[in-house]
């Protein structure tokens, strides 16, 4: 057998061997499931969703759309989520580039003596550049030239790649929409629950004038020998606990001010509201429509769909690197060991180099970065399920919630009316001897607690109305 048919066969043998090795592994993908049930528990849906409604007209209160439009310009939490979207922005483009043909100046300069006693030094020895001019020792380099550089992707490698950051990118953006949603909620969730405060602060004032009258009552009653000094000390004990009281709230507002304050990003300052409004405000009718419409409102679920398709592309692009990949080099320029000739048309070079790389052994990287862009998708889809379990859940507890609400706010009201009707009574009874201090005492109390359970069931309404708002997606600018 001659020495070409050896050649032959051991180049045929590496080529099915490096064929062989370019095989990927093929791992199934776990499908994402996307249905939802049709409606939510006992509710039918319709073509209206609350959701959709932009929050200016959902939230009418001109004191509380002021302070969310100024979060929404100030808030430094959410700079900061712009800012992230912008360097998402530029990882598309540097994703970009790489697929693109690289290309740059060259200039250098160098010198090199070799043995006269080589192969080169011998050559060098005995050749003239011109006739009478030997190779000058030591030998200089000088060089100027363009050259450019291009990793083909004719498996998609790079283009999977820079596709599979552009989802991300598109992720980002909905990360910044669902954290406006939160941001719009909270602010609404923290002015109700001022509104309230203040509401629980006049209660205090009238349960402390009502107790006061109740005080000259039992005094007159111990000036004529018809009570005695420990109806009187419990009565302004009764006051005292009652007037502590108004300094827990106070803070409490305090407190609820400046974390509206830091939302909307200044300094504490009093935040301006009409203390007399609480009363008055009735949540707005909510719409659910379909579940369906979870998917397209809620930017939560569609940031993990994002997320989704950035991993199914990663699959592809770490796929790819099981193929050969083929580059291509180019360079043109000038080049001579004297920068006089580098003007001559002897001294232009061309250069254009195509390699055609495959992986054979010791893939183990390749491998795993395969192996984990799958685990990475099959997490995507249980996270992108999970997401869309959790809305659904969000969403049918808020409805219940309401439901409950307004009619426990029902029931709690009337038990507030008769407890009003029965501290008169009380007083009354108290008067004529008919009734002991301590009912009258105990009436008091029962009455203060009822106001205040009354104004928690109230502040509790109305935050459902925002946590069923931001539940449906509402909040973030659709345009």
């Amino acid at each position: 057998m001659n020495k070409n048919r050896i050649y032959q066969y051991t180049g045929f043998a590496l080529f099915l061997l490096s064929f062989a090795a370019c095989k990927p592994l093929e791992i199934q993908q776990r499908a994402e499931n996307r249905t939802v049930p049709e409606q939510y528990g006992g509710a039918h849906g319709d073509s209206l969703n609350t959701g959709k409604i932009k929050w200016n007209s959902y939230f009418n209160d001109p004191h509380l759309q002021g302070l969310i439009g100024l979060a929404l310009s100030n808030n430094q939490e959410l700079h900061i989520m712009l800012q992230e979207i912008e360097m998402a922005k530029n990882e598309v483009s540097a994703k970009k580039g790489e697929y693109l043909p690289s290309v740059g100046v060259k200039v250098g300069a160098g010198v090199d003596k070799v043995s006269r006693y080589t192969n080169i030094g011998a050559m060098e020895k005995n050749t003239e550049i011109e006739p009478g001019r030997e190779m000058p020792e030591p030998l200089f380099d000088f060089g100027v030239g363009v050259q450019a550089k291009w990793e083909t992707d004719i498996w998609g490698k790079l283009h999977n790649a820079t596709k599979a950051q552009l989802q991300r990118y598109f992720a980002s953006v909905e990360g910044k929409n669902f954290m406006v949603t939160h941001l719009i909620s909270e602010i609404a969730d923290a002015y109700y629950e001022l509104l309230a405060l203040d509401n629980e602060l006049l209660v205090i004032n009238e349960n402390v004038k009502i107790q006061n009258d109740a005080l000259t009552v039992v005094n007159d009653l111990k000036k004529n020998a018809r009570s005695n000094k420990l109806a009187v000390k419990r009565f302004e004990a009764q006051i005292l606990k009652t007037q502590g009281m108004q300094y827990d709230i106070k803070q409490q507002i305090t407190e609820t001010e400046n974390r509206i304050n830091y939302l909307v990003g200044r300094f504490p300052q009093p935040v301006e509201r009409d203390h007399e409004a609480f009363d008055k405000l009735v949540p707005q009718t909510v719409y659910t429509g379909i579940p369906a419409d979870l998917l397209e409102n809620r930017p939560d679920i569609k940031q993990a769909e994002y997320e989704l398709a950035a991993s199914k592309l990663d699959i592809k692009s770490a796929k790819a690197r099981f193929y050969p990949s083929l580059d291509i080099a180019a360079g043109v320029g000038l080049q001579a060991f004297d920068p006089t000739y580098l003007i001559k048309p002897e001294s232009f070079l061309t250069s254009l180099v195509g390699e055609l790389t495959a992986p054979l052994i010791n893939k183990r990287a390749i491998k795993t970065a395969y192996y984990n862009a799958s685990a990475r998708q099959v997490q995507a889809v249980y996270h992108y399920e999970q997401t869309i379990l959790g809305a659904y859940i969000e969403v049918a507890n808020q409805l219940s919630k309401i439901k409950n609400l307004e009619n426990g706010l029902a029931i709690k009201s009337k038990e507030v009316d008769a407890l009003k009707e029965s501290i008169d009574i009380s007083n009354d009874l108290f008067k004529y001897a008919r009734a002991d201090y301590m009912e009258v005492l105990l009436t008091q109390r029962d009455a203060l607690e009822s106001k205040f359970e009354l104004v928690e069931k109230k502040a509790s309404q109305l935050k459902a109305s925002v946590a069923i708002y931001r539940s449906l997606g509402g909040g973030w600018d659709r345009q």
